[in-house]
């Protein structure tokens, strides 16, 4: 099994921020940091894997080794402004792990909502499950509502629905809809297949628009619905099963 699948099975990472960990020289197998990106680790022939000192083990780690496998689950929160989306911050802002804590499992965030932006972000401790939502090719639908100002007109809105370069990538196809008509601004609802870096924001700076407030509201078939801000809830079968 890859090293960093085997990391991302004991819920500390998704395979990437396992890739990270690696990479940082945090991680040691039988004792011995491995840096090696794609190592093919066996636990017969290896010995143990341990991250920043801790010996791990898989969620589908075997009863008789005496370890504990760890449950799989699947959570829906609404994350408020302000929080940061990581498992821990180095300058010691309020990170979005603060406010599942109570939740009884080692999580982590299966991609990123920048500060200011609100809404739907789903976190797990099953790396296959992140993997897989994260990767290009399963293009998850990510739909957002956005209030912006500056003129957009119709051919900015159909440049958004075409796709528009973000800085040296050309976006794909989105779903563009106006939800609300103000004086001053307009409620978008924007609908995009992939997850850039502050992408929403960016398309809107391209054509000549300033994003003011920004929320995810789904993520696929799951919605944010009523759940209120900094509060989470389990997702049930059928949002797992949509997503996957």
């Amino acid at each position: 099994m890859r090293l960093n699948k085997y990391i991302a099975n004991a819920g500390l990472a998704s395979r990437r921020g396992a890739d990270a960990l690696i990479a940082d020289g945090k991680v040691r197998v039988g004792g011995k940091v491995v840096r090696e990106l794609g190592y093919d680790y066996d636990e017969a022939a290896d010995g143990p894997v341990s991250v920043n000192g801790k010996t791990i083990a898989p969620a589908a780690a075997d009863p008789s080794s005496g370890r504990t496998a760890a449950k799989k689950i699947y959570i829906a929160l609404h994350k408020p402004k302000g929080y940061i989306t990581t498992t821990k911050d180095e300058r010691g802002r309020p990170t979005v792990m603060d406010l599942v804590a109570d939740a009884d499992a080692r999580l982590f965030p299966i991609g990123r909502l920048d500060g200011p932006t609100t809404g739907l972000l789903l976190l797990t401790n099953d790396g296959d499950f992140a993997q897989r939502l994260a990767h290009p090719k399963h293009e998850t639908v990510k739909t957002y509502r956005a209030r912006v100002t500056g003129p957009l007109t119709k051919g900015k809105i159909e440049r958004l629905r075409r796709g528009v370069d973000i800085g040296g990538y050309v976006t794909k196809p989105a779903e563009v809809e106006v939800v609300k008509q103000a004086e001053r601004s307009m409620v978008i609802e924007i609908k995009i297949h992939e997850g850039k870096n502050r992408q929403v924001r960016k398309m809107f700076a391209a054509v000549g628009c300033k994003v003011v407030d920004l929320e995810r509201t789904a993520v696929g078939a799951v919605r944010l619905g009523r759940l209120l801000p900094g509060h989470w809830r389990k997702l049930t079968l059928r949002e797992i099963e949509s997503l996957l």
